[in-house]
């Protein structure tokens, strides 16, 4: 059997680099580990870390295609993060200019959630832990 221990990364692909960097660093709070431009495939690499684990990996590549559609594509349908006050989550989001969609109750848990979107309309999720 197969022994994984966790997940180690989550890669991303941002169409305005700066602006990604931005949203992921000041908006939503992770920490930046490290910080690469590879020349050879004009493309950052930027390390991202939520409570000193790494979590994220954002790349920039020049003119990347668009998502197919919004979250019903085949692949990665969303990526969630826990929070402990669902409210206070989106109040800062909304205070920087994020919109958030109206929160939502998990039939199955009982617990609240809402959906919002990175620069790239990557659908995100804040689930309230």
């Amino acid at each position: 059997m197969l022994s994984l221990s966790g997940v180690h990364h989550i890669a991303i692909i941002s169409s305005d680099y700066e602006r990604s960097k931005q949203f992921y660093a000041q908006i939503l709070g992770l920490t930046i580990l490290n910080e690469v431009y590879r020349a050879e495939r004009q493309s950052y690499k930027l390390d991202l870390a939520l409570n000193d684990h790494y979590v994220i990996e954002l790349f920039s590549f020049p003119n990347p295609p668009k998502r197919p559609s919004r979250p019903e594509a085949a692949g990665l349908r969303h990526l969630a993060f826990s929070v402990a006050d669902l409210d206070a989550a989106i109040a800062h989001l909304n205070q920087h200019g994020v919109d958030t969609e109206p929160i939502r109750v998990d039939e199955h848990t009982g617990r609240r959630f809402t959906f919002f979107a990175d620069p790239d309309d990557l659908p995100l999720e804040l689930y309230e832990v």
